[in-house]
């Protein structure tokens, strides 16, 4: 099959004939239907994930077929369109069985532990208790935009953070994940103050219902323009970017026993940030991680999809081609454009 592969970090993926995958006796192969562009995938590139071999084929947010299956899977048959989380738990360790797969002690993560979707068929393990079968209404470019920002924002909001209805959630950076992020925290009745550098990122936050947004480069401080507009601070904030900045600023423009998630990734010599512990300690504020969703929590999502409380398909950006996928990922670092872009060709 071609896939998109790279033999050197930070050096441009090329298409390559790769043998076509087989699956494990736990696993699955699933012809991809999309696949997301990631910033995540970014990262792996550039070299900031230590789980990544080369040579690698990137992807993660992967929606698709199952064509073949492993001899101990007795749940999935070819023909079945699913979708996964980004981390898929190995069920037996002690975060899988208390449901916690996001955190699993042995995950199985395509696109970094071992090779991904950015190409026409991937092979998954621990097929059996991770797939998730997609309603018919959901077409596949918009499960796969689901697969890491959408998800991993829903249990950021929703989950850790749990947002309440009139709750104010401030939302940093408005990317993929920030705008999910902005679009969750409203249909769960937050109002939401979106806050970002672009003017054109803040308009789509407007649009998916952001109450009010801040333009960083604009104010003198963006931590008193939060405090001043949420009448004492937000109830929850997100740093959605992942920068050392953002993550100051969404603790410190928390009122009094306020919640934090951090949901973008802060990795290479940027993983150690300052943060504001005296207001932690002194406001007793809450400070939560985010990393993805486990797949049996996934039915309050596509519940709320189905009814038409969420509709991540506003998100999609570009649809590419896999040769697009490449120009896609290796220019991430510019945040050209809004939304999330998914590879449908290949």
């Amino acid at each position: 099959m071609r896939a998109a592969v790279y033999e050197q970090f930070q050096h441009r993926p090329e298409i390559r004939t790769v043998p076509d995958p087989v699956p494990t006796p736990d696993g699955v192969v699933l012809e991809v239907g999309a696949t997301g562009v990631c910033r995540s995938d970014w990262h792996g590139w550039m070299g900031h994930d230590p789980d990544i071999r080369l040579p690698h084929v990137p992807g993660h947010e992967i929606a698709g077929t199952v064509v073949a299956v492993g001899a101990d899977v007795r749940r999935w048959r070819p023909g079945d369109r699913v979708t996964l989380p980004f981390v898929a738990g190995c069920g037996r360790c002690a975060e899988c069985q208390a449901g916690q797969q996001q955190v699993c002690e042995q995950q199985f993560q395509p696109g970094f532990t071992h090779w991904g979707s950015f190409a026409p068929f991937v092979g998954i393990h621990y097929a059996e208790q991770n797939l998730v079968r997609l309603p018919d209404s959901l077409d596949f470019v918009t499960a796969a935009s689901l697969g890491c920002r959408f998800a991993t924002s829903f249990r950021a909001v929703a989950q850790q953070g749990r947002v309440r209805g009139g709750e104010w959630l401030a939302v940093h950076g408005c990317g993929g994940v920030g705008l999910s992020a902005v679009m969750i925290g409203r249909a769960l009745g937050a109002r939401v103050v979106a806050v970002d550098i672009d003017d054109a990122k803040l308009a789509r936050a407007r649009e998916l219902g952001a109450e009010v947004t801040v333009n960083s480069r604009h104010v003198p401080d963006t931590v008193q323009a939060v405090r001043d507009l949420t009448g004492g601070g937000a109830h929850v904030s997100l740093d959605a970017l992942g920068h050392p900045q953002t993550a100051f600023n969404s603790v410190a423009n928390l009122r009094r026993r306020g919640r934090h998630v951090q949901v973008g990734l802060l990795l290479s010599d940027q993983s150690r940030p300052a943060l504001p512990m005296d207001a932690v300690i002194a406001r007793e504020l809450e400070l939560y991680g985010s990393h993805g969703m486990a797949a049996h929590t996934y039915p309050e999502m596509l519940g709320m999809i189905e009814s038409g409380l969420l509709n991540p398909a506003a998100l999609i950006g570009e649809r590419l081609s896999l040769e697009g996928g490449i120009e896609a990922l290796v220019t991430m670092d510019r945040f050209a454009g809004t939304g999330v872009n998914v590879i449908d060709r290949f």
